[in-house]
C-alpha cells in the first residue's frame, strides 16, 4: 500500500492539548491535513483545522464525526483525547469513572467505527491510540489504568481485524511527560517531582515531541508490517529499576 504523504488526512483527538498539539504539528510538518477533534479550541495556533465537541457526549461526538467524514477523507486517527482522574479506591465517584470510560474507550471506539470505512475506500490506513504506563499499575489510577487497559484490548483486537484492510492499530503508552499539568503538579525541585525522576532510568521527564515521534513511527507508510503493537514511551520506567 502506497500512500501520499503530501495529500494525507490526518485526525488528532485532543490536539489542543500539549500531546495531542505536538503531534498534530509534525504531521502537519509533513505535509499532513490534521484535523483536530478536541473540547475546546487550542490556546495557540495549531496547523489544524479544528472540530469542537464533547467526546464524553456520544451524541456530540456523532455529530462532530458525520461533519467530519463528509468534509475529509480521513486515512490516519490518532485517539488522543482525554483526562486523568486520580482517586484512592474509597474516594473514586463512578459518575467520573464512567466520563473516563466514555472519553478514553467509548470515544476512540466510535471514532474508529466512523473512520474504517473511509480508510478501506482509500486501500488502507493507520490508527494509533494514545495508552500509559499507568496500565501496569499505580495507586490511585484504578479508573486511568481501567480505561486505557481497554484501549490496548481494543488495538490488539481490532488489528487483527482490519490487517487485510491495509489498516494497522497500534498504542503509545507513555510515562510522565512535561506539560503544564504535570509541571503545575510538579514544580522543579519538589519531593514528588524528585520521586517522579527516580523511577526514570534516563533521568528526565518526556516531552510531548517524544510521544509524537513514536506515533509518527506508526502512521508512516513504511510501519505496514506492524500492528497490534504497544510501545511504552517511558524513558525506561516501564521495565523497572533495580535496587541494589
Amino acid at each position: 500500500m502506497h500512500m501520499n504523504q503530501a495529500s494525507t488526512v490526518s485526525l488528532v483527538t485532543g490536539a489542543s492539548g500539549a500531546i495531542g498539539g505536538a503531534i498534530a504539528r509534525r504531521l502537519a510538518a509533513l505535509g499532513h491535513e490534521v484535523i483536530n477533534l478536541s473540547l475546546e479550541p487550542p490556546a495557540q495556533d495549531l496547523p489544524a483545522i479544528t472540530y469542537c465537541a464533547d467526546l464524553t457526549d456520544q451524541a456530540a461526538t456523532a455529530r462532530a464525526l458525520e461533519t467530519i467524514v463528509a468534509r475529509h477523507r480521513v486515512r490516519n486517527l490518532v485517539n488522543n483525547a482525554g483526562f486523568t482522574y486520580v482517586p484512592r479506591l474509597e474516594d473514586l465517584d463512578l459518575d467520573r469513572a464512567r466520563s473516563m470510560f466514555e472519553i478514553h474507550d467509548r470515544a476512540s471506539l466510535q471514532c474508529m467505527q466512523a473512520l474504517v470505512p473511509g480508510m478501506r475506500a482509500l486501500g488502507g490506513g493507520r490508527i494509533v491510540s494514545i495508552g500509559s504506563r499507568m496500565m501496569l499499575g499505580r495507586p490511585g489510577r484504578a479508573v486511568y489504568g481501567m480505561v486505557k487497559a481497554g484501549l490496548l484490548g481494543m488495538t490488539r483486537s481490532l488489528a487483527l481485524e482490519l490487517a487485510r484492510d491495509g489498516i494497522t492499530v497500534n498504542m503509545v503508552s507513555p510515562g510522565p511527560i512535561e506539560t503544564e499539568l504535570f509541571r503545575a503538579n510538579h514544580p522543579p525541585g519538589a519531593p514528588q517531582t524528585e520521586a517522579v525522576l527516580a523511577g526514570l532510568p534516563v533521568g528526565r521527564i518526556g516531552k510531548p515531541d517524544d510521544v509524537a515521534h513514536a506515533v509518527l513511527f506508526f502512521l508512516a507508510a513504511e510501519s505496514g508490517f506492524v500492528t497490534g503493537q504497544n510501545l511504552f514511551v517511558c524513558g525506561g520506567g516501564s521495565v523497572g529499576t533495580a535496587v541494589f
